[in-house]
């Protein structure tokens, strides 16, 4: 299968060149004021799909806030705050997006969960949240965001600075397939394609050797099976704690 992949994908990468030669020209950065609408009717979609899933898990948020506080929570690439209604009442949030042109589906999305509070939007890559405080958050979210940041390791070296000493990284990822099954081939042959319509995501990593090589304390992970298109069904969900 390696030779078809190899050779498909060179097709397929061969079809982009004019989005390649875009991108080099420095033009694809007119997609990124596009992209934040496209996502925002994409995610509605994704939590109907995902709702239990995202129930099950953010429902463990509340144990790692301290005695007599309001849970403190860092999101990365918050995006249009699809998470938002799964965050527990009273729950302080601060959001961090690379893309500023988020801000205005974030202020809607705000208003719609009026049980949060808000505490501050941060234009910032997760390789780079340096505005943000050491140890400032009890739990710090990412979901469907390790995809696109152009440093794993480092996004998640971020992530464990800025939790406190016994905080929980939580995180819901697609990741690459199974070897052995057409998705796998499908994924690394549309991947030249799927990186411009995604801003960036990228179907073929394997995350979860990433987190486990974090340094967490412990890591809660398991691998499922969305309802999703083929390209994104393999999904990893949990959490890792300091």
């Amino acid at each position: 299968m390696s030779l078809a992949i190899s050779f498909w994908t060179l097709v397929v990468n061969a079809l982009c060149i004019p989005m390649h030669i875009i991108k080099a020209l420095g033009l694809y950065e007119g997609y990124k004021r596009v992209f934040p609408f496209l996502q925002q009717r994409i995610s509605v979609n994704y939590n109907k799909i995902m709702h239990n899933k995202k129930t099950e898990l953010f429902r463990s948020l509340s144990e790692f806030t301290k005695p007599g506080q309001k849970l403190t929570l860092l999101e990365i690439g918050c995006g249009s705050g699809a998470n938002f209604e799964f965050y527990p009442p009273g729950c302080k949030v601060i959001c961090t997006d690379p893309n500023p042109h988020f801000k205005k589906y974030l202020e809607k999305s705000m208003k719609q969960n009026d049980h949060l509070t808000f505490d501050q939007f941060v234009v910032a890559s997760g390789e780079d949240m340096a505005s943000v405080k050491d140890e400032s958050a009890d739990v710090v979210v990412c979901t469907l965001v390790l995809c696109t940041v152009g440093d794993i390791p480092q996004t998640l070296r971020e992530a464990h600075r800025i939790l406190r000493p016994g905080g929980a990284f939580f995180f819901m990822e697609h990741v690459v397939a199974d070897p052995l099954t057409w998705s796998y081939f499908f994924q690394h042959v549309l991947q030249p394609a799927w990186y411009y319509f995604g801003d960036g995501c990228e179907v073929t990593r394997e995350t979860w050797k990433y987190l486990e090589e974090a340094g967490f304390s412990e890591l809660k992970l398991r691998h499922i099976q969305a309802k999703l298109m083929f390209m994104i069904n393999p999904h990893i969900i949990g959490y890792a704690v300091k």
